[in-house]
């Protein structure tokens, strides 16, 4: 049979469907099928890119973290922050004092007055590890009398106003502790207690930590702004925070400066060095004193 007698008697094939329209073949494993020079280059930058994706997803994790870690630690139980690169100071484990037997917490509910009857004095922020402790700030028993806690005060008529301030609000005592750090940063902390918290919102707060500047000036200090730059994720709960810090150009030191209005008892958190103060320990120093109060 000849050749054109042959095609002549083979059965009609198919049509051939377009090219989108064929189905993968079964028997051919994706991952085995060569693929085009192009697309191994396109799916080596893809993993690239995915690799370096991952990382960032890890950093910002990461960042977000220690952002909030501050904040988020448990209130019964505050740990201290470890010394990292950003300057943080090495604080030693913290719980908070016993409370007398059948006491409320300062925010706790049927607690109007947001007392804390815990003993002022275990409410103080100890010292970090490496700070000389200033023990002149310990006063008689552990209370420090008014005239030295005025002392950080700059003008006379601010040390003789805010002192009638306190005694026309019911001042019951102050706690205070003080450290300097190997670098030279000074910290000083006051604890005033009053009778409530309404007394020491509506008339002590509002009129010591005014929102663009402090009303009285401490030592050190020829001008104090608000501090834009404290993270708003280191606020603790019920407390209110106002942080300020010496704009340059300094004197001889940078001061920086916090108050906590936190229940009966008003905070004032003093940082100081030669040169300029550093912002983190200062956040770091002010969120757990905070958090303690809290």
């Amino acid at each position: 049979m000849t050749e054109q007698q042959q095609a002549a008697a083979a059965p009609p094939q198919p049509a051939v469907p377009p090219q989108s329209a064929v189905p993968p073949q079964p028997d051919v494993p994706p991952q085995h099928a060569p693929a085009p020079a192009g697309v191994k280059k396109d799916r080596r930058v893809l993993r690239a890119v995915l690799r370096w994706t991952a990382a960032a997803v890890v950093l910002a994790t990461a960042g977000t973290a220690t952002a909030y870690g501050i904040s988020g630690m448990e209130r019964t139980d505050v740990p201290g922050l470890s010394t990292l690169s950003d300057g943080r100071w090495d604080y030693p484990r913290l719980t908070k004092p016993p409370l007398p037997s059948g006491s409320p917490g300062p925010f706790a509910a049927g607690n109007a007055a947001e007392a804390h009857y815990a003993d002022l004095r275990a409410l103080l922020l100890p010292a970090p590890e490496g700070a000389e402790e200033n023990t002149a700030l310990r006063g008689s028993d552990g209370w420090l009398a008014t005239k030295d806690f005025l002392a950080e005060f700059e003008l006379k008529e601010h040390r003789e106003h805010l002192g009638q301030r306190l005694v026309d609000t019911g001042l019951r005592h102050i706690a205070a502790r003080g450290w300097t750090m190997p670098d030279g940063t000074r910290t000083r902390i006051y604890l005033l207690q009053f009778g409530t918290a309404n007394v020491v919102e509506s008339k002590l707060a509002s009129e010591v930590q005014a929102y663009t500047s402090p009303t009285y000036q401490v030592r050190g200090a020829a001008e104090a702004v608000y501090d834009e730059d404290f993270p708003a994720a280191a606020a603790v709960s019920g407390i209110t925070r106002t942080a300020f810090e010496e704009p340059k150009p300094y004197g001889s030191e940078q001061v920086r400066e916090g108050y906590l209005a936190a229940g009966d008892v008003f905070a004032v958190i003093l940082q100081s060095r030669k040169g300029s103060a550093p912002a983190v320990p200062f956040q770091q120093t002010v969120t757990l004193q905070a958090q303690l109060l809290g």
